[in-house]
């Protein structure tokens, strides 16, 4: 591309210069024969002068400066000369326009300087020179190209091997690279300070110290340019990593026959490590380093280096683990505190001692059984219980060795003994300034008491008994004891509980007596009760009327007599000086004989009817409490109260009623009514009659029912129902039903009543219309329709034959005779013989008993009685012909 401009840009040149050649020659000629034509001409006339060429030179242009590509603020120099002669100015132009100068052009004889500040700078320079006082001008200059770059050249800095870390004696190397052109001079710098003999594009350091880590970087000038700086490259050079050895099972003493395992970390998983004992090589490889089963010589010193094999690169040995191998130990098992007997809740404490060796696991086994397991020697087993008597082991364990049993130690667990606590005093139920007094027994003396009320401790000097002289009501509550031993603190169960009550005011007693019925009848059983709502221990004592009885105890049980008639109380003593006072007093009255008992009948009538509904009352004059018995013909009914009821009387109610009344106190006390006689009839019953007969059918629309009362010769009123609602009531026995009142063919039924017994009969059975008004009026009408139609008959034969005339002879019509006489038969030979005809089987061959009875017989020679017509018009008008002899006739008369 370069080489076609610059051809392009050189035969542009040219022709610019033939032209500027070809109008000069026009000019001079111009100016000549301006200044002198009558010269000229007289020299064209005279004597020819010959035409000189004038052949300009071609400047030569040279790049005086290093580059013609250049970067932002690089300068490039263009130099001009024609060597042919001198006093030559000249003209620089690019691309073929001439330039002037500015900030990023300027010109000073035979050079040009060009500042290169914007890529529009890039171009074809040339230049052209211009003969001073002649006016003559040079060819242009063959043109150079100058360019400028819109960017900086971009360094690249690269280093080999590319690792992120090194380490001392390794080697590193670093190129240079520049994107664009060449002829760099080049500059290396470490933490921005220059290395002075690095001046090539490569920096390489054969064995890296650790000194040597820092940032590197690189920089670019071409002659007097500026420089070009590369990114920075960060180099860490470190000594190889000491791994960390560490101890994987817990203990560095150790047991025969024990685990041994070491691990061996560095913070890359690129090292390879290895292990070493004593400063020996093991041979082996890896992070971990395992010891199944420690024997006496695997004591010793332990550690680990870290081997980067591919880069040859080997660390410090690790800080070393010491291990000691020793034989089995046995441990010793002691218990804090040694008491016999320990108490449940006390606190023991084991301990299982291995000399000198940390490390172990402790188990503690009670009668063989494992019970816990403990990182410490000392085992807290807590507060005892009573399964916990019996015999301790114990064993120590690390990993998979386990050493022998301990001696056992034993421990003996008992509860301690519970206090016994008694009541001294004589009742729990106190009032303010009794005594009460307790005791608190315990099986040992070791053994002190503590006494507690409402679970509240109280003070007391006096140990195993508390004695309070004159209670308070503030000494009530729950009283009990405990036993304890306070160097030990350990204490008992509390005692069996004694609950007191203490009150400020004396009871009253309460009086009460059963029964209570009032009044009572001699030989009665009554019994009295002195109650006190609060304490116990009481003595009680009885009054009749102010006078003290010589009965003792809670209940007075009197067998009454008139004599007991008067009132009654009671009082409760204890001790030499309490005492409640007397109580409440209840009269008794007693009376002599028994109570009247009388029954009552509601309705009173003797006579009854099935039905109806009676009561019994069975009253008492006096007192309460009676049970009621009843009775009919002497026999126990079922009722209890003090009425019977018959609800529905029947004629089996008849009978003897009497009521018994009694009660228990405790002696059964009893007493009779008089008897009641009770008679039931059966209820007369109601029956319909209907009133209305046939023979009215055709004189009235409406039915007459009546009521009677069968079997009754009483005076009744009369209550009519309809489908069983009231529709009359009345004196008369007669009840019509009419269409207009009984369109749906209701069902009727009556009842007698009356204000006598018996008030009212049994209701009739039903008695249902079935529209017997409207069947009556469609026979009335169906017995219209059959006389009118016989008149309408009769009179209409009348008519006819009034009215209907007689038939000329004429007029008459000839009847066909369809059947031959007996004259024509005769004469024609194909006539079929009437016996033939009309003569069947069964006549010819009749039955023998038909025969028989008649008499006679018939057969084939029989001769047949023919009649004529005469003969048989004879014989009885048209009788039956078989009658007289059983001939043929004619049909034709």
């Amino acid at each position: 591309m370069t080489q076609l401009s610059k051809t392009t840009s050189t035969c542009e040149t040219q022709w610019k210069m033939l032209l500027l050649q070809v109008f000069t020659l026009i000019y001079l000629t111009s100016v000549c024969a301006a200044q002198d034509g009558t010269t000229i001409s007289s020299l064209d006339e005279t004597t020819p002068v010959p035409a000189t060429t004038y052949n300009p030179p071609e400047p030569s242009l040279q790049l005086t400066s290093a580059f013609s590509e250049v970067f932002t603020s690089e300068k490039v120099v263009l130099k001009c000369s024609i060597s042919s002669s001198s006093g030559w100015t000249f003209i620089w132009e690019k691309d073929g326009k001439r330039l002037s100068q500015n900030t990023d052009i300027s010109f000073h004889d035979s050079e040009l300087t060009i500042t290169a500040n914007s890529i529009d700078l890039s171009g074809k320079y040339a230049c052209r020179g211009e003969e001073q006082g002649k006016g003559r001008s040079s060819k242009n200059s063959q043109p150079i190209v100058v360019r400028v770059n819109a960017n900086n050249p971009k360094l690249t800095l690269s280093r080999s091997p590319n690792f992120d870390r090194f380490y001392p004696g390794e080697s590193i190397s670093f190129a240079c690279n520049v994107d664009v052109t060449s002829a760099w001079e080049y500059q290396w710098y470490k933490d921005g300070a220059q290395i002075t003999d690095a001046n090539v594009n490569t920096y390489k350091i054969d064995s890296l110290k650790p000194s040597d880590k820092g940032q590197y970087h690189c920089k670019v000038q071409r002659g007097k340019g500026p420089f070009y700086e590369s990114d920075k490259k960060s180099v860490q050079v470190d000594e190889p990593p000491i791994p960390t050895l560490s101890l994987e099972t817990p203990w560095s003493d150790v047991f025969l026959t024990e685990v041994l395992k070491f691990n061996c970390r560095v913070p890359s998983a690129d090292w390879t490590l290895a292990w070493y004992k004593d400063q020996k090589d093991l041979s082996k490889e890896g992070p971990s380093l395992e010891i199944p089963s420690v024997e006496q010589n695997d004591g010793g010193d332990y550690t680990c280096k870290a081997q980067l094999k591919s880069r040859g690169v080997t660390s410090g040995s690790s800080s070393p683990k010491v291990i000691t191998v020793h034989d089995k130990p046995k441990p010793v098992l002691t218990r804090s505190p040694a008491f016999s007997p320990m108490y449940p809740r006390e606190s023991i404490t084991f301990t299982c001692t291995v000399d000198m060796y940390p490390g172990w696991e402790y188990e503690l086994y009670h009668n063989g059984v494992k019970q816990q397991s403990s990182s410490s020697e000392t085992i807290a087993v807590g507060s005892v219980t009573l399964d916990g008597r019996g015999e301790y082991r114990c064993l120590a364990k690390r990993g998979q060795l386990r050493t022998d049993y301990s001696d056992p130690v034993s421990l003996d667990v008992s509860d301690p003994p519970k206090p016994i606590l008694k009541l001294l005093s004589p009742w729990s139920d106190v009032y303010e300034n009794e005594v009460l007094k307790f005791s608190c027994e315990v099986s040992s003396s070791e053994w002190t008491v503590v006494w507690h009320r409402n679970q509240n401790p109280i003070a007391n000097e006096n140990g195993l008994e508390l004695n309070i002289a004159a209670a308070k009501v503030s000494d009530r509550g729950e009283y009990s004891c405990k036993a304890q031993q306070k160097h030990r603190g350990v204490s008992s169960a509390s005692s069996n509980t004694s609950t007191v009550s203490v009150y400020d005011k004396l009871p009253t007693p309460t009086l009460s007596r059963d029964p209570i019925f009032t009044p009572m009848f001699t030989g009665e059983t009554v019994k009295l009760r002195c109650t006190l709502s609060v304490s116990s221990g009481w003595s009680y004592h009885w009054y009749k009327d102010g006078n003290k009885l010589s009965r003792s105890g809670k209940e007075l049980s009197i067998n009454l007599t008139l004599s007991d008639n008067g009132g009654y109380s009671c009082e409760a003593k204890r001790g030499e000086k309490t005492s409640t006072g007397p109580s409440n007093e209840l009269q008794l009255d007693v009376r002599d004989g028994k109570p009247n008992v009388t029954l009552l009948q509601n309705p009173s009538d003797k006579l009854m009817h099935t039905g109806d509904r009676i009561s019994f009352t069975c009253h008492v004059n006096v007192s309460s409490g009676w049970k009621y018995v009843w009775y009919k013909d002497s026999n126990p009914l079922k009722s209890s109260e003090d009425f019977h009821q018959i609800a529905s009387a029947k004629t089996s109610d008849s009978g003897s009623y009497k009521c018994r009344v009694e009660r228990q106190t405790p002696t059964t006390f009893s007493s009779e009514s008089g008897d009641v006689e009770l008679k039931i009839d059966e209820r007369p019953k109601a029956n319909i009659v209907l009133l209305t007969s046939w023979s009215e059918v055709f004189s009235t629309d409406s039915l007459t029912l009546q009521c009677d009362v069968m079997g009754s010769s009483d005076s009744w009123n009369y209550t009519w129902y309809k489908e069983g609602i009231n529709v009359s009531q009345s004196t008369s026995s007669k009840y019509k039903v009419t269409p207009n009142n009984d369109p749906e063919q209701s069902s009727y039924t009556c009842e007698g009543i009356r204000n006598e017994r018996p008030l009212f009969s049994v209701r009739s059975d039903s008695y249902r219309t079935k529209n017997l008004l409207l069947k009556r009026r469609i026979l009335l009408s169906i017995s219209g329709c059959l006389f009118f139609g016989i008149i309408a008959v009769f009179i209409g034969c009348v008519a006819l034959r009034i009215c209907r005339k007689p038939v000329a002879a004429d007029d008459k019509q000839e009847e066909t005779n369809l059947f031959l006489t007996m004259a024509q038969l005769k004469d024609r030979n194909d006539a079929p013989c009437p016996l033939v005809e009309y003569i069947t089987d069964a006549d010819v061959n009749p039955p023998a008993k038909e025969g028989e009875e008649n008499g006679t017989s018939c057969s084939e020679e029989t001769p047949l009685p023919i009649t004529s017509p005469d003969e048989q018009a004879a014989t009885t008008n048209g009788k039956e012909t078989t009658e007289n002899g059983g001939g043929m006739v004619s049909f034709l008369q």
